[in-house]
């Protein structure tokens, strides 16, 4: 079986982890095919927008335990630079946007993948839980440069000491994601949100990213430079000119990505 799927429909690429026997633990077949299959749609001018889910019950479990014991052990520092280094990297520096559409547990390295992303949205069942202090580890995947950053120090230290659960409501009211959503409507408002980034400029949207990487490291004097030297290459563009032209003449635009 295909440890991910990858359907494209409507400019919109749909990347599925597909281990539901395993509640999509990544091992490292899965950790590989995942980065393949995100710098596909990289490359695929057919695609406009991202959307990382998980089949089954569960987005992720994190790491597959498996491969931490046994004959068959990997080490650790082997599946940080090989597998969860290299996704959240990917997925940080891939120029579409990434949308991760929680649609249950989501813990560990699989907790801290869905938060790297663009946009979070998870169904009102979904969890998160930072796990790794329960087994003696510490948070990876990029978690304790983003959980911070997204709740501020106090809530994301608790949070990954104690390594509670924390509910997608939870989440939602304190920032963790963008949006929870009642089960029953929660594909519906997903393919909303991605269909609607997938009809925007592009350009700006891959410029908006930039931008937003850039302030983690910038002063504040950087920063303003750096929208100052993002801001002209987006009004070069096709589609700027046509988003004005389209208010202008009081019609909706047509964007084509250029």
């Amino acid at each position: 079986m295909d440890t991910i799927l990858l359907t494209i429909e409507n400019n919109i690429a749909t990347i599925t982890l597909n281990r539901p026997d395993k509640f999509n633990a990544f091992n490292r077949t899965m950790a590989l095919a995942l980065q393949n299959a995100i710098a596909n749609c990289q490359t695929d001018n057919n695609v406009k927008a991202i959307v990382i889910t998980g089949a089954g019950k569960a987005f992720s479990a994190g790491q597959d335990i498996a491969e931490l014991v046994g004959e068959a052990k990997m080490e650790m520092n082997k599946i940080l630079s090989e597998h969860y280094n290299p996704i959240v990297t990917a997925i940080k520096s891939c120029t579409k946007p990434i949308i991760a559409k929680v649609n249950g547990v989501a813990a560990g390295a699989g907790a801290n993948i869905a938060l790297c992303c663009d946009v979070v949205v998870a169904t009102y069942s979904a969890s998160f839980i930072q796990a790794f202090s329960k087994i003696g580890l510490i948070p990876d995947s990029g978690g304790t440069h983003t959980l911070p950053r997204l709740i501020g120090w106090q809530k994301a230290s608790a949070i990954m000491l104690l390594g509670d659960k924390i509910t997608a409501t939870e989440a939602d009211t304190i920032g963790m994601i963008y949006k929870a959503y009642p089960d029953e409507v929660f594909d519906a408002e997903c393919t909303n949100i991605a269909t609607k980034l997938a009809q925007l400029p592009s350009v700006g949207l891959a410029l908006t990213k930039q931008a937003l990487q850039q302030s983690y490291t910038n002063s504040w004097q950087q920063q303003l430079q750096t929208e100052d030297t993002l801001q002209q290459q987006a009004a070069a563009t096709y589609d700027y000119n046509e988003g004005i032209t389209a208010f202008l003449e009081k019609r909706k635009p047509v964007f084509i990505g250029k």
